[in-house]
């Protein structure tokens, strides 16, 4: 039986997705010292708290879920692009796209008495449609506060991203994700797991951070959760992984809507913060890309 392996916090990029291609998951222990995990909680706190619980039984009736996290927390923009999970997402699925695009930002409290949420996959997201051999999604769970059983560490499922359809997970094929505050649980689109049910008299805290292929519909709309009037106070880089960049070639242009002769026609979505487009090299690069995977094809 597949064990949930565990890496240290100096293990490369490379690493990372290798274990994710083969188990489907790993933990990363110690990432994040207390300094840094005070500097989190501060600043998402007051939001988590004010979260209503879920309405169903899915997303848990004990269970808070706070978004937005990006616009609203420093130390969350620090996590995404830290530089072993976004080098890891990279590697892992940049075989399937030409650009990695954020997909997700959440912060979930599973509170005491909520039970154990359904097993699933996680690239269903998208209806089952996308082929096997694509793998979708890149995901992380920091723990914010310990993980624990008791407390509803997250259960998985190692190599059942290897399974064939409809196999179902036994019990002793259910792994729990226990981990220290501050490190962090990274698993693919397309291995079995849930939230754990929580038995302790604690919240179990872990802020989900997701990437996923460029070309495919985000499940938080980061132009809404973070639009452009705050977007535009950002590193480029992380702008670019919301998604306010060209996802390939001819992926997410835009015309500014301006009256006639007022403005640029087709232009990247850079455009919108600089106001202008000097370097057109990368339109060139993608294009490249796009031609040489094309050919691969054939």
């Amino acid at each position: 039986m597949a064990q949930l392996q565990r890496l240290s916090a100096s293990s490369s990029p490379d690493q990372l997705a290798e274990v994710l291609k083969t188990d489907g998951a790993a933990i990363v222990e110690n990432v994040l010292d207390a300094a840094a995990l005070d500097r989190l909680r501060a600043e998402i706190m007051p939001y988590v708290e004010a979260t209503e619980p879920g309405r169903d039984d899915f997303t848990g009736r004990k269970t808070t879920r706070t978004g937005a996290l990006v616009a609203r927390s420093a130390a969350c923009r620090a996590l995404v692009m830290d530089d072993l999970i976004l080098g890891g997402a990279n590697a892992f699925l940049k075989p399937f796209c030409e650009r990695v695009q954020l997909h997700l930002t959440q912060l979930i409290r599973i509170q005491p008495g909520q039970v154990k949420q359904p097993l699933h996959r996680d690239r269903l997201a998208w209806g089952g449609f996308l082929q096997d051999s694509i793998e979708p999604q890149f995901n992380t769970i920091w723990a914010v506060t310990d993980f624990t059983q008791e407390n509803g560490a997250t259960q998985v499922v190692p190599d059942s991203n290897n399974w064939e359809a409809g196999r179902e997970a036994k019990p002793d094929e259910i792994q729990y994700a226990e981990m220290k505050a501050g490190s962090v649980l990274v698993y693919s689109g397309s291995v079995i797991h849930s939230g754990g049910a929580n038995q302790a008299d604690h919240d179990r805290m872990g802020l989900n951070i997701t990437y996923a292929l460029g070309w495919l519909r985000q499940e938080e709309n980061q132009y809404l959760s973070c639009p452009p009037h705050i977007a535009k106070d950002f590193d480029p880089a992380l702008r670019d992984l919301l998604g306010y960049c060209m996802g390939s070639y001819a992926l997410g242009y835009y015309t500014p809507p301006t009256g006639p002769g007022d403005g640029p026609e087709v232009v990247p979505p850079q455009h919108l913060f600089s106001g202008k487009v000097t370097d057109w090299s990368d339109g060139d690069d993608l294009y490249k890309s796009v031609s040489r995977r094309s050919s691969e094809k054939v």
